[in-house]
């Protein structure tokens, strides 16, 4: 799976890594039909859910996401590459809203079935040149305030040191074709490529 605050350049890699590797390219949130309006409910400006209540349309898009997209390929022997996934859930919703961790375990455990990625990627990169890059159109989550994204940047990298051997972070202030290289490396050292 490929993590990261918004303007990381995950999307791009998590495109790249699939159409390498050969697998299902997917996203959170809004890969299913029911998905894509919950996307609307939670990113739209005009409105605001409470933070519990976005953070269980968040799990009902990944439990129809699961459902839908990725047990499928799984099943037919796919690999599959996610742009965000639960840790999305633990560093927004949990660091970056509040939320308490336990609860948001628990919810995850329920929208996943308990499915866990082989290997997280997270892109890692400094508020303020995420920020930049992710340019002035923006959605109700990375219209945030800037604390709101670097408490999210710290939950990913709590997320990563606590588990070094599943997830690798990539400097996604560098350039694209020296990150590409850096994950290039990455898959070619798990044997991937």
């Amino acid at each position: 799976m490929v993590e990261g605050i918004d303007g990381s350049g995950k999307s791009t890699q998590a495109a790249r890594i699939a159409e390498q590797l050969g697998a299902v390219p997917t996203f959170e949130m809004g890969a299913t039909l029911l998905g894509a309006e919950v996307r609307k409910l939670v990113l739209g400006l005009d409105h605001a859910p409470s933070d519990l209540a976005e953070a269980l349309l968040i799990a009902a898009d990944r439990a129809q996401h699961v459902a839908e997209v990725i047990e499928p390929a799984l099943a037919a022997g796919r690999h599959v590459v996610s742009d965000r996934f639960s840790a999305s859930t633990l560093a927004y919703q949990g660091w970056g809203r509040g939320l308490a961790l336990e609860d948001l375990l628990i919810l995850v455990e329920l929208a996943t079935g308990g499915l866990r990625p082989d290997l997280t990627l997270l892109f890692d990169l400094d508020v303020a040149l995420a920020a930049e890059r992710r340019g002035k159109e923006v959605d109700r989550m990375e219209a945030q305030e800037v604390d709101f994204h670097e408490r999210v940047r710290s939950g990913y990298l709590a997320l990563a040191d606590a588990e070094p051997d599943s997830w690798i972070r990539i400097d996604a202030s560098r350039s694209l074709e020296e990150v590409s290289d850096r994950v290039d490396e990455v898959l070619v050292a798990r044997g991937w490529r």
